[in-house]
């Protein structure tokens, strides 16, 4: 399989292996654990097969196995109606829930850059990601100039990101924005939680509106993009999403079943790599996120549906 780079953040550092790369690569502890043991992880170029070895700020971590699934079947194609923007430099997709955005140790098919790729008939560069759950918009670059034009807006800020999060409740208070920095979970692996020593992390949250449920549909404006961030933040709000096991949120609610993470990349802006143009992307929301939405935050008269 194709290998798994990841680095250690200063929310990180100390943490041990196993933990960083369950919480890091998105897989369970006893993955993570069987990755080390069966000499696949990598700590600045050099095989470590120390579960416990506690990694520091700034070092790589490279994971890589043997793909015990290679016999499985491949992953559904990606439509090309969720193609959003599509040129020579870059490519923005509407990500369906539940595809990976990268490889994870168990499997390096049917994430979303395969997919993206297939499509094209071309390859394409990762330069950010969604977490497995959420939907929306995402984008990749189609040459490595752009690549590095695009990473380097994510990483200092410069792209603005709306996403809305269908939560158990309003947070308190119902607006306003949270500058919390956010490290592993002690804990809970794989969960992050807002820790004074963590990774800087700001996002501005607004409440739409919220039902006789107790639910609401909430606004959020990352400024950074940290690891589970709008999903941490909002459950330190005490409003963790609706479908979120990991951070509490429930899946159900009043009858109604919650099938996932409600977290969707509605609308992403950013300059184009290139000509420097502004890009204005956005996402309709999928039909499990309006489904529930409608049985659980329902529209007033004369309110959108969704906005």
């Amino acid at each position: 399989m194709r290998p798994i780079s990841l680095r250690v953040g200063a929310g990180d550092a100390g943490a041990r292996l196993d933990r960083f790369v369950s919480a890091r690569g998105g897989i369970s502890r006893g993955e993570a654990r069987r990755a080390i043991a069966a000499g696949g992880v990598y700590l600045d170029g050099r095989r470590c097969k120390v579960a416990s070895r506690a990694v520091r700020q700034g070092q790589s971590v490279l994971v890589s196995l043997e793909d015990p699934e290679r016999a499985k079947p491949a992953a559904a194609p990606l439509d090309r109606r969720r193609i959003l923007h599509l040129d020579e430099f870059l490519v923005a997709v509407d990500k369906p829930a539940f595809v990976p955005a990268q490889p994870t140790l168990s499997s390096d098919r049917g994430a979303l850059p395969e997919l993206v790729s297939a499509l094209l008939g071309a390859p394409v560069f990762l330069v950010h990601r969604l977490d497995r759950e959420t939907s929306g918009v995402t984008v990749f670059a189609r040459s490595p100039h752009a690549a590095a034009a695009l990473s380097e807006a994510f990483r200092a800020g410069t792209v603005q990101k709306v996403y809305l999060a269908l939560t158990v409740r309003s947070p308190v208070p119902p607006r306003g924005r949270i500058d919390a920095p956010l490290g592993p979970d002690p804990k809970r692996p794989g969960r992050r939680t807002v820790a004074a020593r963590g990774e800087p992390a700001a996002t501005q949250y607004e409440t739409l509106r919220h039902g006789q449920s107790g639910a609401a549909l909430v606004r959020c404006l990352p400024e950074t993009g940290r690891t589970h961030q709008i999903r941490a933040h909002l459950a330190h709000l005490g409003a963790p999403l609706l479908g979120d096991a990991r951070y509490d949120g429930p899946r159900h609610l009043l009858g109604t079943i919650v099938p996932r993470a409600m977290l969707h990349s509605r609308r992403l802006e950013i300059a184009h790599p290139i000509t420097g143009a502004p890009l204005a992307l956005e996402a309709m929301l999928p039909l499990d996120f309006l489904s529930t939405l409608r049985h659980l935050v329902p529209s007033q008269e004369g309110e959108a549906e969704a906005p």
